[in-house]
């Protein structure tokens, strides 16, 4: 499968594109914002291509045309304010969907937020961003795109364990960022993923058990 991964220089963009470089069933596209980037990436044999989510749709469409999937990894950081959460983590996810639909890709997978569905559980430091995730969410939801909503808990840098919960009963925690991107990875091969929503943290199933479980 051919995988743009919008947000390729991210903390889990970073991750997530080295695991489908590194995959025997993947080629990923990396889209990122500037032209040194695409250089970088280039020089390390990974297909790389210019993007900005404040850009059109068909300058989105044109970074995916000819994949498979699109994974939206992107984030307008914890440093900046909540106009950039609105044309970044809200608007420009949901560019991409139409993006993705111009491009006649129809597998959609986004990194969301813990409990983002779920106004009463969003954390007030942040709010800004739990709304944006949770109309994004919301868009792609309604969209005819074979969607996949992965909502973390809080994400650490340590090293993976291959190991978490998923579904909609667990309980806030911790996961590191790696093993956000195996599941990424994960859903991509696993059907049963298309049209689910599920909160994931670090816990004691395999990853592609746990995903396989999805119900």
């Amino acid at each position: 499968m051919n995988v743009l991964v919008v947000g390729a220089n991210g903390q889990i963009g970073k991750h997530l594109v080295h695991l489908l470089h590194q995959s025997n069933e993947h080629h990923v596209r990396a889209m990122v914002r500037s032209e040194e980037q695409v250089k970088q990436l280039e020089e390390n044999g990974i297909e790389a291509v210019q993007g900005n989510l404040e850009g059109t749709v068909d300058e989105i469409a044109k970074a995916a045309n000819g994949c498979d999937a699109i994974v939206f990894t992107a984030g307008s950081g914890g440093h900046t304010g909540a106009d950039k959460t609105l044309l970044i983590d809200l608007d420009g996810a949901v560019k991409t969907m139409e993006a993705a639909k111009k491009a006649q890709i129809s597998r959609y997978i986004m990194v969301s937020a813990f409990q983002a569905h779920n106004r009463e559980n969003w954390s007030e430091a942040i709010k800004p961003y739990y709304v944006a995730k949770h109309y994004a969410d919301k868009m792609l939801v309604q969209s005819n795109l074979d969607y996949t909503i992965i909502r973390p808990g809080g994400l650490t840098n340590e090293s993976g364990t291959g190991k978490i919960a998923v579904g909609e009963n667990v309980q806030r925690s911790t996961i590191p960022r790696e093993d956000v991107a195996r599941t990424i990875v994960a859903c991509l091969q696993e059907n049963k993923t298309i049209k689910h929503s599920f909160d994931l943290v670090s816990g004691d199933v395999p990853i592609s058990e746990a995903v396989k479980k999805l119900n």
